[in-house]
């Protein structure tokens, strides 16, 4: 077993909203730390020059982005890619792990794949 946790269809889509949340929190942060002016604010406030309110910007996103995976890490949601909101949830199926699989803009989680077979191995459940 990989997960300590498994889940069945019903606690995958009842824990959406909560993982969209911080999908969208996720993105958020990866704005701020992909801002050219963020990256070089982060070089401003390197420990030798005493800091700045710049670097403090990135650090708050870089944080933000940490927090939220650690969320998702700790509830073993997995997350597969960001921009296309990509999930996976292990489950128990037929008495084998496997991963109940959902994709921004599905209205709940409807696939599944075996731990090895990915996106392109997804089956309707």
């Amino acid at each position: 077993m990989i997960a300590s946790r498994h889940y069945t269809v019903e606690q995958a889509n009842a824990a959406l909203d909560w993982v969209q949340e911080r999908i969208a929190r996720l993105r958020e942060a990866r704005e701020g730390l992909s801002d050219e002016e963020a990256r070089a604010a982060l070089g401003d406030a390197a420990p030798t020059n005493g800091g700045g309110a710049p670097g403090r910007v990135v650090s708050e996103a870089f944080l933000e982005m940490r927090t939220a995976l650690v969320e998702l890490q700790e509830m073993e949601v997995v997350l597969r890619d960001l921009d296309r909101g990509l999930i996976d949830f292990p489950s128990i199926r037929d008495g084998q792990e496997v991963f109940l699989c959902w994709e921004e803009g599905e209205g709940e989680v409807a696939f599944w794949h075996e731990l090895d077979a990915g996106y392109g191995g997804r089956r309707p459940l």
